[in-house]
């Protein structure tokens, strides 16, 4: 399906950032020695909005260098340097990457650049291992998801910044504004999408305005989240904080068990060992668990509708965009098969040890 950019722009004004021009490697690899004194070898990375690079430098120290898109609000972008400054402060062993001060002691850049845009610099650690989506998957790993999320929403439970309120498509709260782009979904999927979302309107709303709300990750997928390599068992990085936002707490858990339910007989009990997990360390209100499979199922439609929408308008970054989109419909589709009440009993029961 093609979208006119400009007509679904007007349909809805909080679709992401367009990718920016691309910096070239030489012009990022001098930059880092300019300003960090860093001289390394370097290599693009994927990315749907903003410009990364992975340095190695000859000690064997790695790091990223990450380029603003010239579009994103400076506040935003400074939200996500000043939330990884507060958390390595909260809970300094949490995986997480480290912001590298440039030789003046700033922690981000604004640099100009060739095609006139302005764009904010910062490097970052690199946190080294295997992405969990390439991880064999098991109990162990997803309870030290659940522990590690846990974590990082406690670390970031004090954490006031002026961007942190910014509107955000991928925010679940705002999960009902993708109505008006439905067409962007294949007709086969629709209804089961269009009857999530109607669930999520009558059921989760009118309690999720109603819950604690502060800044979150809010996308941790498998894709965001490094494993260590020799234990295969064990988080060892958290990445990717560009859809940071302020939103219920409840949220950034829904996101991760969304990624963590399975095409099966029992969809949701992968999901259970995350959530019990988590639920240790920061235990739910009872109200957030009567909502939490409402949400988790939410996560699953947005990733399908905003993939769809964003792949046709950008055709030469569709593989990175729809990266989800093929699990998150085999996905819904099983767990689609619980009831409300079945997926409710099954998440207190986790909760409760069972």
């Amino acid at each position: 399906m093609q979208i006119p950019r400009s007509s679904a722009d007007a349909a809805h004004p909080l679709d992401g950032l367009r990718a920016a021009g691309p910096i070239a490697e030489a012009r990022a690899q001098a930059l880092v020695m300019e300003h960090y004194g860093l001289s390394a070898a370097i290599r693009r990375l994927d990315s749907e909005r903003d410009q990364n690079f992975r340095l190695r430098a000859p000690n064997g120290c790695e790091y990223v260098l990450k380029i603003a898109n010239p579009d994103e609000d400076r506040a935003v972008t400074n939200l996500q340097t000043e939330a990884l400054r507060h958390v390595a402060v909260r809970d300094p062993l949490l995986p997480i990457p480290r912001i590298i001060p440039t030789r003046d002691g700033a922690a981000e850049l604004e640099i100009g650049f060739d095609d006139g845009s302005m764009r904010v610099v910062r490097l970052l650690t690199f946190l080294a291992g295997t992405p969990m989506h390439q991880a064999p998957p098991s109990a162990a790993l997803r309870g030290d998801v659940g522990r590690c999320a846990a974590r990082l929403a406690v670390a970031l439970r004090d954490f006031v910044h002026p961007g942190a309120n910014h509107k955000l498509l991928w925010d679940i709260q705002h999960a009902a504004e993708l109505r008006p782009l439905l067409d962007a979904v294949p007709p086969a999927q629709r209804v089961l999408v269009e009857r999530v979302l109607d669930h999520f309107v009558a059921d989760a709303v009118p309690v999720l305005v109603q819950l604690p709300k502060q800044p979150l990750h809010n996308d941790l997928n498998p894709h965001n989240i490094v494993v260590d390599a020799d234990s295969q068992t064990r988080v060892c990085g958290i990445i990717d904080f560009g859809d940071m936002t302020a939103t219920a707490r409840i949220n950034d858990l829904a996101i991760a068990a969304a990624y963590q339910a399975t095409d099966s007989d029992e969809p949701l009990a992968p999901a259970l060992d995350l959530i019990a997990a988590y639920h240790a360390v920061s235990p739910l209100e009872p109200r957030e668990r009567a909502i939490l499979f409402d949400l988790i199922a939410t996560r699953m439609v947005m990733t399908i509708v905003i993939s769809n929408i964003r792949a046709a308008r950008y055709p030469e970054n569709s593989g990175y965009i729809l990266r989800n989109n093929k699990q998150a419909s085999a996905r819904l589709a099983w767990i689609a098969t619980l009831t409300r009440t079945q997926a409710t009993q099954q998440i207190e029961r986790a909760c409760q040890g069972e």
